[in-house]
């Protein structure tokens, strides 16, 4: 039997569910949720908030978006993380950008689970957090300057963290259903590193072990972590740090022109300039996101170190 039931407090209703012998199936989306379903013995509630959707998806898509670092626009998310929204108007539901942060540190309450998306990865940015995934092997820590590749629907589970560790986490499409895994047990006795998940195969980036290249961009270096191979060239996501002061980069003429490009300032700072001469400035934490076919220019000093992802 299946049934659905609007409620006004959704963290409250599911532990009152959890109280009558029910088991979480499903929570969407993970920074904000705002539906739930639960079941017992083949019965099914499907649970929903009576808010709206808060995020104004009606942004203008062909505008550049800034975004600064504000320790006070964290909000409570899936199982105890704090999340900060990167992309407000989420490209119209293409893509959501979060910054994830666990407060305390210890082991994490999470269970095994998968996302339906299309793309998803996780940047670890600060401290270090120990996961475990399908056919990837016994559990390992990403440090930070980690990250990895999650394939569509690849079973997976947080299991401890460092205090304050903190990820940067982008997933297509913004909004999208996590599913738990009741009768799967990780890690998986098989060791499948070549696997193909809907069409992604899992990458695994360890910054200590990458060597830097010379960037196309003069003035900079950076890595490929793997993920265009690995997603048939859907994204592309790279590291790039600067070797020089004052160096421009992306003139006119390297713009790419079919792809919106994410920048999430690791550290350092930046200049942005567009064509119309209009400056912004942005610092360690803030990001930015250019659309497809805007011409811009990018000034920084040495001390810039940036994660970019065209998609």
């Amino acid at each position: 039997m299946k049934s659905e039931q609007i409620v006004s407090d959704l963290e409250k209703e599911i532990e009152s569910y959890f109280e009558k012998g029910y088991r979480l199936d499903m929570i969407m989306p993970a920074d904000s949720p705002t539906s739930a379903r639960v079941s017992r013995n083949g019965d099914v509630v499907c649970l929903q908030t009576s808010q709206p959707n808060s995020h104004d998806e009606s942004l203008n898509e062909n505008e550049i978006i800034v975004t600064r670092f504000d320790d006070n626009i964290w909000v409570e998310g899936r199982a105890g993380m704090q999340y900060r929204d990167l992309i407000p108007g989420r490209l119209g539901g293409h893509v959501i950008a979060s910054h994830i942060r666990l407060a305390n540190g210890g082991e994490v309450p999470d269970y095994v689970h998968y996302h339906k998306v299309r793309f998803q990865i996780i940047y670890c940015k600060s401290g270090w957090i120990r996961v475990v995934y399908e056919d990837q092997g016994p559990p390992f820590v990403l440090n930070a300057g980690d990250c990895v590749l999650q394939p569509p629907e690849i079973r997976h589970r947080v299991l401890e963290s460092s205090t304050g560790a903190e990820v940067i986490e982008i997933s297509c499409p913004a909004v999208h259903e996590t599913w738990i895994d009741h009768g799967m047990q990780l890690p998986t006795p098989n060791f499948q590193p070549e696997r193909i998940f809907n069409g992604h195969r899992f990458v695994r980036y360890v910054a200590s072990e990458a060597k830097w290249i010379e960037s196309p961009v003069d003035g900079f270096e950076m890595n490929d972590i793997g993920v265009t191979s690995a997603t048939n060239g859907l994204v592309q996501v790279w590291i790039s740090r600067s070797i020089s002061p004052s160096v421009e980069k992306f003139s006119a003429s390297q713009v790419h022109w079919s792809r919106s490009w994410f920048i999430f300032v690791l550290s350092g700072n930046l200049r942005l300039r567009t064509r119309e001469q209009n400056t912004s400035k942005l610092n360690t934490g803030d990001n930015l996101v250019v659309p497809a076919g805007i011409e811009f220019t990018l000034q920084s000093d040495n001390n810039l170190e940036m994660l970019e992802i065209l998609f």
